[in-house]
């Protein structure tokens, strides 16, 4: 597929300063979609014998495009930076997804001893600054590359009563942190929030299986084709 719409990422540290751009292409003329973060994209180790995220991103492009991934299991957001350093050269689109690991250093939230409200939020509110502050600074690096990127939510955990509903309470504060940095930098969201909404799109507690794997990728190629990257608008996908 060819692209002739002029795109580029704004990001907080290159404000006044991005001009826009067309969006990279492959040789063939076709998307080259990058997948940069941690398991949600890296799964393979997870759904042995079946398709994983990368696999499904490959047979959902076909023929228009191609795909290239960066991510690692076990990534936190400080490792961002290392994995753009082996970015290809004619990658026309990033899609991020990191953060899940990040909040699973503090899984000991969940079971402590608060001797009042004001001592959890104060808590709370630690955390919150410092994944933001580190969430901007990568989202910022990742802009300086001058691709069209999309930046995934942290979905819903997968496990069971009454742990779910406590995890998922803590990771609004990260998913908090991710969208309003993807509002600052004015790149769109795909909330995986709305996408795993059933068991079976997990592969255990925290992982993809290839059936949430499959609506996530559809999700990704339509933001890549359809998304106004060159109006810097964060936009809301699932």
């Amino acid at each position: 597929m060819h692209h002739t719409r002029r795109q580029f990422l704004l990001s907080t540290a290159a404000v006044g300063a991005t001009a826009a751009a067309c969006a990279p292409t492959t040789a063939s003329g076709g998307m080259h979609i990058v997948l940069v973060g941690d398991s949600i994209f890296d799964n393979a180790t997870y759904v042995a014998g079946k398709p994983s995220v990368i696999e499904l991103l490959e047979a959902e492009l076909g023929a228009r495009g191609r795909a290239s991934l960066l991510a690692k299991d076990g990534d936190v957001v400080a490792k961002i930076a290392a994995q753009l350093r082996r970015l290809p050269a004619d990658a026309t689109h990033l899609v991020v997804s990191v953060g899940g690991n990040d909040a699973l250093q503090h899984t000991g939230l969940l079971d402590k001893a608060i001797a009042s409200s004001r001592e959890l939020l104060a808590e709370l509110a630690s955390l919150h600054a410092a994944f933001r502050s580190a969430y901007r600074d990568m989202l910022a690096a990742v802009g300086k590359l001058g691709k069209p990127t999309a930046v995934c939510t942290i979905y819903d955990s997968n496990f069971e009563p009454p742990k779910k509903v406590l995890a998922d309470v803590a990771l609004t504060v990260f998913n908090d942190a991710i969208l309003r940095c993807a509002g600052e930098a004015g790149v769109p969201v795909i909330d995986l929030r709305r996408i795993f909404t059933e068991r079976r799109d997990y592969a255990n507690a925290i992982e993809p299986s290839e059936i949430g794997g499959a609506k996530m990728v559809r999700t990704i190629v339509a933001v890549a084709e359809g998304h106004r990257f060159a109006e810097q608008r964060t936009a809301i996908y699932a």
